[in-house]
């Protein structure tokens, strides 16, 4: 059973969620969890995401139902007059607005930064975006690979011959935590300023801000990162994935050197305890591990490594996942059965002992029902 104990630390915190899709979703979910009231305001069309992955019986996307939980949902045309000023009510409400227009669509529905200001001085205002809102990029369209590419995260990940796409959409997940940190620092100012902020937040530099290592090398000869031969991307046989005879793959993370030996005194090869050193990439040492891993099924590589002290995991199944006994003692995922059954992954927090809290879902709601919620009626 997963605790159903909130977390407090925003209760009383109103943000308005404008954006689409994964990355703002992402960031206001969070928001929700640690106790903030989140509505979202989508257009009439409703959000993109709706009809965006698979769908349930009842024809909205999963992934949709997933990213919004906790949250109340109201459609508002922000183009008409009623939706306007059901809108600038909101704001005058709110703490916080997270939005992932391009740069001047607000401002162009009615809603510059001035007059956003004069309305709420003490609102934190997200304002995320693909490529940040100034710029030469600024009104660029994109998507979580363009990001990738052009923050760093493609050119040194992958195979000698090419790079290759993380299944994990990086910029929009990383965007999202990046955009839910920036907002908790801007409430945490708030409460000893009493002023606002505007926070202008991009996917691609929320990937390129964890360059600098990379960046660097490129000044100093000799520690350039490149694809399969750097020493954390494939050029180490101590850091390295490999196949098994079963056509599965574990996971060697090792970096110190009395896991290195503990794991080559249990594969029976205490000759590989120096090469460890060797000069990258280590193409032979590699070789040869990858060969002894050939030799037995995965089944055989968990029970000789996993008792053993060293950085060994095989690369595990979503379904292996779930099941796994340390993803249950930690209560990580609430799994709910029935026609359209769901495995949700819940906040990553335990607090003063207790587990992650389970969500509830996302509720549409009217404007009627916003007016009296938020109490814009006279």
């Amino acid at each position: 059973m997963i605790g159903t104990d909130g977390v407090d630390f925003l209760a009383g915190t109103r943000v308005l969620d404008l954006t689409q899709f994964t990355p703002g979703p992402y960031a206001t979910l969070l928001l929700s969890d640690f106790g903030a009231t989140v509505l979202k305001i989508e257009p009439p069309t409703g959000d993109p995401q709706r009809t965006d992955g698979p769908a349930d019986s009842d024809g909205l996307s999963v992934w949709y139902k997933l990213i919004n939980r906790n949250k109340d949902v109201v459609c508002l045309d922000l183009k008409s007059s009623e939706g306007k000023e059901v809108f600038a009510g909101l704001l005058q409400r709110a703490d916080v607005l997270v939005e992932s227009y391009r740069p001047d669509v607000l401002a162009r529905l009615g809603f510059p930064r001035d007059r956003i200001v004069a309305l709420n001085p003490g609102l934190v205002h997200c304002a995320l975006s693909g490529w940040g809102q100034t710029g030469p990029y600024r009104l660029r369209p994109g998507h979580d690979l363009n990001y990738v590419a052009f923050g760093g995260a493609l050119i040194a990940s992958g195979t000698a011959e090419a790079p290759v796409m993380s299944h994990l959409t990086v910029a929009d997940w990383a965007g999202g935590f990046l955009a839910a940190t920036t907002i908790l620092a801007a409430l945490a100012g708030r409460s000893q300023s009493g002023r606002g902020a505007h926070l202008d937040v991009s996917l691609a530099e929320a990937v390129l801000s964890w360059l600098s290592f990379d960046l660097t090398g490129e000044l100093r000869p000799g520690f350039q990162s490149r694809r399969a031969v750097s020493t954390y991307n494939g050029g180490l046989a101590c850091y390295q994935i490999y196949r098994t005879s079963d056509d599965r793959f574990v996971t060697l993370g090792i970096i110190e050197a009395k896991f290195w030996r503990n794991f080559c005194e249990a594969v029976g090869q205490p000759s590989w305890v120096e090469r460890q050193a060797d000069p990258v990439p280590q193409h032979a040492l590699i070789a040869e591990v990858a060969a002894l891993f050939r030799t037995r099924t995965l089944d055989q590589w968990n029970t000789l490594l996993e008792s053993i002290e060293t950085c060994y995991h095989p690369v595990l199944a979503f379904s292996e996942l779930m099941r796994h006994p340390h993803v249950q003692a930690r209560r990580m995922v609430d799994v709910s059965e029935g026609q359209d059954p769901f495995a949700e992954v819940l906040l990553p927090l335990w607090l003063d002992g207790r587990p992650p809290p389970r969500r509830r879902a996302f509720r549409e709601v009217s404007p009627a029902d916003v007016r009296r919620a938020w109490d814009l009626d006279p």
